[in-house]
């Protein structure tokens, strides 16, 4: 799928939750969203917790 088209998708998400659910809802839909892009990056193979925990501390792995 294009990355426009899941940009237009989450952002269309995101506004519906805003207009019809209010702020909260819109907060509520747009954390869910970072869980599964991450859980669908694990899950790819393209993050590996270990990343994850060390770019979360702010560690750089070019060290």
């Amino acid at each position: 799928m294009n990355m426009a088209l899941v940009g237009l998708l989450a952002g269309m998400a995101l506004g519906f939750a805003g207009y019809f659910g209010g702020f909260a809802a819109f907060l509520l839909v747009a954390a869910l969203g970072a869980v599964g892009f991450v859980v669908g990056r694990v899950i790819e193979g393209d993050l590996e917790l270990g990343e994850l925990g060390e770019l979360l501390r702010g560690r750089d792995r070019r060290r």
